[in-house]
């Protein structure tokens, strides 16, 4: 389906773009988070401002992940009902999840200009990261994430959206960043990577509409059905 409202798609082209940059540039950003919440808060005062724009940059991406991301869904419902409605959600919820743990590291960066009280923040941070504090909501963006964008990538194989790269793109950023990012630090890069050309890609797709970038195959099986019917 392509958006007929050009206000409609450009917001869905502007919101993927910004996704794309702003996730990029504050993940380049954030401080060192391997170690204890002492070691976080170490890291962040080596670098404040940088921590800082990083955690909001990260915040604000989150908006526009899930608008960029419904947007996508939208234009191929149609094609892949069951698969573009469950990525959108579990990307919206995996927005809601992350914004939370972004407000959190923008509080981190707070705790970080009081080095005198570092051992209490960092204290207070193991139990807000705790089954009874922030913890469900991190979680959520994780498996959110996770989910969201490999369905998201089976619905643009399955769609016919754009080349076949696209959506393997995006189940290749999720497999580099959750699998083999413990591995190896370049492994973020690559994972970093993967995520801004997958997400400029969706964004160019629909600033041309959605019907020129289905496949020719499946603009073809499409017809077909419709003129069964």
């Amino acid at each position: 389906m392509q958006i007929s409202s050009p206000t409609v798609r450009w917001t869905v082209v502007v919101a993927l773009v910004l996704a794309a940059v702003m996730t990029v540039v504050s993940v380049l950003l954030m401080p060192d988070f391997s170690g204890s919440h002492a070691d976080w808060l170490i890291a962040i005062s080596a670098a404040p401002v940088a921590a800082n724009v990083s955690a909001h940059l990260f915040t604000v991406s989150q908006l526009f992940v899930a608008v960029g991301v419904v947007g996508v869904a939208a234009q191929i419902y149609s094609r892949s009902p069951r698969l573009a409605f469950l990525a959108a959600a579990f990307v919206v919820l995996e927005a809601f999840g992350h914004m939370v743990g972004g407000g959190l590291s923008a509080v981190m960066v707070a705790m970080a200009a009081d080095p005198a009280n570092a051992g209490i923040y960092a204290a207070l941070l193991d139990g807000v990261e705790s089954p009874s504090g922030l913890l469900p909501y991190m979680a959520l963006g994780l498996l959110g994430t996770i989910i969201g964008l490999t369905l998201l990538g089976a619905a643009l194989l399955r769609a016919g959206y754009g080349p076949k790269w696209l959506g393997v793109t995006l189940i290749a950023f999720v497999v580099v960043e959750f699998a083999l990012s413990g591995i190896s630090v370049w492994a973020g890069y690559v994972s970093g990577a993967l995520f801004l050309v997958a997400f400029l890609a969706m964004a160019a797709l629909t600033a041309r509409g959605s019907d020129g970038g289905a496949r020719p195959a499946v603009q073809a099986s499409a017809a077909a059905v419709v003129g069964s019917e």
